[in-house]
């Protein structure tokens, strides 16, 4: 795998927190299409690593190139501007908006994007029917179950037809049951869609999903190797 053949990469990566180092130099690179999970336990860097990837933290030092642009040399509102259009993300508790209904949460990307209501809502009801959630449209995330807002969650990130999908645990709140369920729904989604995740876990059935993986320890990354 070489750097030009991927859609995101990160070189020697360093990020501190006061005293506390919490990257001290990862790296990291993913294809257009590709599913890899992030592995580690608890503060060893992992969740900063998927944040300086995509550009929500910056990096003290070390670079970090998302296609063919180097996200230290654009300026915030092009860094907002990328997540928005390019990036999509799903967090453990969802984070959905909860004066909206499950519809609204999936349609708002489109129309903080200037999509017009119809057309935006049409969208995410077709989202909501992949994740098989479409009889929920109408209700509130707080009416729904912890499995069934996380479906709503991943159809929020889909819709607007990201390149990156960033995943930050997102089983970590659910029973096993709808944590493998989300997990063959959110990788079936992002496959048909050659959307890559770039997914954090420490839970190994969760990882299984993935192409690849990489273990962060210490603020540093490795390739695992998996069983033949």
């Amino acid at each position: 795998m070489t750097t030009r053949d991927s859609i995101l990469t990160a070189v020697a990566l360093r990020k501190t927190y006061g005293s506390t180092p919490a990257l001290d130099g990862a790296e990291f690179t993913i294809l257009a299409g590709e599913i890899v999970a992030l592995m580690g336990p608890s503060g060893s860097g992992k969740s900063t690593l998927l944040h300086c990837l995509a550009g929500i933290v910056a990096a003290d030092s070390g670079t970090i190139t998302y296609d063919g642009r180097e996200l230290s040399a654009m300026s915030d509102a092009a860094r907002s501007t990328l997540r928005r259009n390019d990036f999509g993300f799903v967090f453990q508790f969802g984070q959905l908006v909860p004066e909206l209904t499950c519809l609204e949460n999936v349609a708002l990307p489109l129309r903080l994007n200037g999509v017009k209501r119809k057309d935006a809502e049409s969208r995410a009801r077709s989202w909501l029917e992949r994740l098989e959630v479409a009889d929920l449209g109408h209700k509130r995330p707080g009416e729904v179950s912890g499995g069934q807002g996380q479906r709503v969650a991943v159809a929020r990130s889909l819709v607007t037809g990201p390149k990156v999908l960033f995943a930050d645990e997102p089983t970590g709140a659910l029973d096993s049951v709808n944590g493998e369920r989300v997990m063959q729904l959110l990788t079936d989604a992002a496959r048909s869609t050659r959307a890559a995740v770039v997914l954090v876990t420490h839970d190994a059935r969760v990882a299984a999903y993935a192409d690849r993986e990489i273990v962060v320890r210490d603020g540093r990354s490795s390739t695992a190797e998996r069983a033949a």
